[in-house]
């Protein structure tokens, strides 16, 4: 004989489950996936940085005694350096390369421009969960008539959608590829050279942190199109996918926040404009002497200033050491940045994302046979922010792994990084140099 009781409970229990299922089944449509999946992410990681708070933790160079023994060894053949003195480091040099990147045109006096601009054409877009990168291209890109959205650029830049970064030489690269204009990225910029370019009818997309709408949450990065400037407000105007459009900011703001990135924008243009871009860019045109201005900028930003602006000098020093190819002086400029800087910075005020958004201490430790700082590193970034999808860290992270003799550890992360960047051309390549199917 059937028991009432146990039958209502069992019925509770498939009406709980059928509910259940139901409402996974609402949130997994696109329609209320896109709305909702981001506060799940974000309740997430909330709840993962208050038992485990990432400002706290610190990254400590290991190798740095290693340097002087490293710098005498092969590898400083083929780089530039001289001394390993901090004096030095911070001597600015006027040495660039002999071979220009590009066709230079003769300097050109910058042409008097107004005191206030603004282009039109730019379709805002708001952005979808961790999309700046994407959103902020097809925005860009809308301004010359190319007709698409964000989904259309996100397979691009982020084939895996919980990718959490787009380097600016991805946007770059997309561009190329898959429109007909061109498109250039350089570092070191200033509010003098947007206006210049707003002027002559070219927006400007750059890459900053956050502190002007998030001052309270963690430190993260973000992009936006530079549409406009006034100065008698003194502000620029943005097209923002997470704010607002026509989003006005402070010149001293934006400089601020812009430093955290090496001062990096990106300029999108048709070809046969490319004159008038390497005109406004002058001798920065060429890719060397525009490393060289951005690393005398952050030469004279570490004069002045203190706290994490400091930290961001040192670090920009560094990156922009690395494209120099000056991978000592930009290991140094990295140590001095992670081990004397960083931690006088408040715990809650530590950007300690860096590394989702640059891979300069990468290279530089790898380039410099610190394998070990290279791991050391890219696992800290890893289990410290509690995020796996940052493909750079893993194929960094393996490329140390193989050089220390870590083969099978080295094969591991070069898979994640194509599970978190499907099809990515530099982790493939790896796996193809060691034989290994994908």
């Amino acid at each position: 004989m059937s028991n009432p009781k146990l039958i209502r409970v069992l019925m509770g229990f498939l009406a709980v489950f059928a509910l259940l299922a139901l409402m996974l089944a609402i949130y997994f449509l696109p329609p209320v996936h896109e709305r909702l999946a981001w506060r799940v992410a974000s309740l997430r990681s909330q709840m993962f940085y208050f038992f485990n708070p990432p400002g706290e933790v610190l990254f400590s160079p290991a190798q740095q005694e290693e340097m002087g023994v490293i710098a005498t060894g092969t590898i400083t053949a083929s780089m530039p350096q001289e001394t390993l003195t901090l004096e030095a480091l911070l001597t600015p040099t006027a040495s660039v390369s002999s071979t220009p990147t590009v066709t230079l045109t003769p300097t050109i006096t910058p042409t008097a421009i107004p005191d206030a601009f603004s282009l039109s054409g730019v379709l805002h877009e708001y952005q979808k969960m961790n999309n700046c990168g994407p959103v902020t291209l097809s925005m860009a890109l809308s301004y010359w008539g190319w007709v698409g959205d964000q989904d259309v650029t996100r397979p691009w830049l982020r084939p895996h959608q919980d990718d959490r970064n787009t380097m600016p030489e991805e946007m770059v690269a997309a561009v190329k590829a898959h429109t007909d204009l061109e498109a250039l990225v350089r570092s070191g910029g200033d509010t003098n050279l947007i206006k210049q370019f707003i002027a002559a009818g070219f927006p400007v997309i750059v890459e900053r942190d956050m502190g002007d709408v998030r001052p309270d949450e963690n430190w993260t990065g973000h992009f936006g199109v530079v549409t406009g400037y006034d100065d008698a407000q003194g502000r620029l105007i943005l097209q923002d996918s997470y704010i607002m459009a026509d989003y006005p900011l402070s010149y001293a703001e934006h400089n601020q926040y812009w430093r955290a990135f090496n001062h990096v924008y990106v300029v999108i243009y048709p070809p046969d404009r490319t004159h008038e871009v390497l005109s406004i860019l002058g001798p920065q045109a060429d890719e060397n002497n525009n490393y060289q201005h951005a690393a005398d900028q952050a030469r004279e930003a570490i004069n002045e200033l203190q706290g994490r602006d400091l930290f961001f000098a040192w670090f920009n020093l560094g990156t922009s050491l690395v494209n120099l190819g000056d991978y000592i002086g930009a290991a140094q400029a990295y140590d001095h940045a992670y081990d004397v800087v960083y931690p006088t910075i408040p715990s809650a005020a530590r950007p300690w994302r860096m590394t989702w958004y640059q891979t300069g201490p990468y290279e530089a430790y790898y380039f410099t046979e610190r394998y070990q700082d290279v791991i050391n590193l890219a696992t800290f970034t890893i289990v410290n922010t509690g995020v796996e999808e940052i493909e750079e860290t893993w194929l960094w992270r393996g490329r140390a792994r193989l050089a220390l003799g870590d083969e099978p550890g080295a094969i591991e992360d070069f898979r994640t990084a194509l599970k978190f960047h499907p099809g990515w051309d530099e982790a493939l390549s790896e796996l193809q140099h060691l034989g290994v199917h994908p």
